[in-house]
C-alpha cells in the first residue's frame, strides 16, 4: 500500500465529518454511556462521547463505515477528550487508556474492512488528540493573570499516555487538532516527539488549528502565520485549519496557510455557523458550493468537515474533490 505521503501529492485527501453531530441522532441515555463498564460510577455520564468506544461501540463502528462510504480517505477516532485533563471532570482518568486503544481499534477495523474491498482508495485512521478543557497560556483567574490552570509538564504527562494507546491500538496518523493555545499543542508535539524516541518508530503528524472568529487570530491571539511558525520546527504531513467557522469565512486564513507552508494544507470548517439553539443549518450543497472556492484556488491537500457535518456533506465534498489536483507541496531546501 503507498504511504499517505505520496498519495498526498497525487490526489486531494478526504477526511470524515463530526462524530458529535452524528452521535446525537442516535438519542442516547445515561445508560449508553454506563454498559458494561460503568455502572455504578459516581458521577453523571452522558454526553461523554469518548466512553462509547466503549459502551456502544457498534454505534462508533457505523459512523465511521458511514464516512468511508461517503468517501473519506481518513476517519478520525472517537477520542477528542481522551486524556486524564479532559475526563478528570467525570472522575474518569483510569478509563483513558481504554478509550483511546478502543476506539483507534474500532476505527483500524472498518478502515482495513474498506480497503479491502477498495484497495486502489486505502483508508487510514487518525488519532484525534484534542485540546483538553484548560490552557497552558492564559488565567483562567480575572484577578490573578499570572496563574495558570494547567503546566506545560501536565499537558505532556496527560498527551504522552493518549499516544501510547493510540499508537497501539493502530492509528496511522496523529492528529493535533482544533488547536485553540499554541502552548497546549506544542505539549502534545513534544510528547509525540517523545513517544517516538522511546518506541523508535515515526507516523505522520497533522495539526489543526481554529480560528475562534472573525479577528482572525487563536482564542490565545495568534494570528494563521504565527500559529505556522510556532509549529514549524517539527516534521509534519499538514498544517490545517477547522472548527469555529464555516467554509467561507475560513479561505482567507487557508490562502495565508497555501503561500507559507512547507507542509500539505487541511481544512475541516464547520457546517457554517451555529444558529441560535446551537444547531448547524449548512446543507451539503451549500458547503460544497463553498468548498469549491477552495480546490478552485488549489489551497488544500486535505478537505473535510467539523461540527454540524455529517456523511451527506462529505460526500458532496468527495465527489466534487475527485475533479481537483491537489496543492502543490513546496519542496524545502535547506
Amino acid at each position: 500500500m503507498k504511504d499517505i505521503k505520496s498519495i498526498l501529492k497525487e490526489r486531494i485527501l478526504v477526511l470524515d465529518g463530526a462524530m458529535g453531530t452524528m452521535i446525537q441522532r442516535y438519542n442516547l441515555e445515561e445508560e449508553d454511556f454506563r454498559r458494561g463498564w460503568f455502572e455504578n460510577h459516581n458521577k453523571p455520564l452522558k454526553g461523554n462521547n469518548d466512553l462509547l468506544s466503549l459502551t456502544r461501540p457498534e454505534i462508533i463502528k457505523e459512523i465511521h463505515a458511514a464516512y468511508y462510504e461517503a468517501g473519506a480517505d481518513i476517519a478520525e477516532t472517537n477520542t477528542f477528550s481522551g486524556t486524564t485533563i479532559a475526563q478528570a471532570d467525570y472522575d474518569l482518568e483510569s478509563a483513558v487508556y481504554d478509550i483511546n486503544f478502543q476506539s483507534a481499534k474500532i476505527a483500524r477495523e472498518v478502515a482495513e474492512e474498506f480497503t479491502a474491498k477498495e484497495p486502489n482508495k486505502p483508508r487510514f485512521v487518525a488519532g484525534s488528540i484534542g485540546p483538553t478543557n484548560r490552557t497552558a497560556s492564559i488565567s483562567p483567574d480575572v484577578n490573578d493573570p499570572g496563574f495558570r490552570g494547567i503546566t506545560f509538564n501536565e499537558l505532556v504527562e496527560a498527551y504522552t499516555l493518549q499516544i501510547n494507546a493510540l499508537i497501539d491500538g493502530g492509528v496511522d496518523i496523529l492528529l493535533v487538532e482544533t488547536v485553540f493555545d499554541t502552548l497546549n499543542a506544542k505539549a502534545a508535539l513534544y510528547a509525540i516527539d517523545e513517544v517516538f524516541e522511546v518506541r523508535k518508530m515515526k507516523l505522520p503528524i497533522m495539526v489543526s488549528g481554529t480560528i475562534t472568529d472573525q479577528s482572525g487570530r487563536t482564542l490565545t491571539g495568534q494570528t494563521t502565520d504565527a500559529f505556522l511558525i510556532s509549529i514549524a520546527h517539527m516534521d509534519l504531513l499538514s498544517v490545517g485549519l477547522n472548527c469555529a467557522l464555516g467554509a467561507s469565512m475560513m479561505r482567507p486564513y487557508l490562502q495565508i496557510l497555501d503561500k507559507q507552508c512547507e507542509f500539505g494544507v487541511s481544512a475541516h470548517p464547520n457546517a457554517g455557523l451555529p444558529n441560535e439553539f446551537g444547531e448547524y443549518d449548512e446543507t451539503a450543497e451549500l458547503m460544497s458550493e463553498q468548498i469549491k472556492a477552495y480546490l478552485d484556488e488549489s489551497l488544500v491537500n486535505i478537505i473535510g468537515g467539523c461540527c454540524g457535518t455529517t456523511p451527506d456533506h462529505i460526500k458532496a465534498i468527495a465527489d466534487l474533490a475527485k475533479k481537483y489536483s491537489p496543492r502543490k507541496i513546496p519542496v524545502h531546501v535547506n
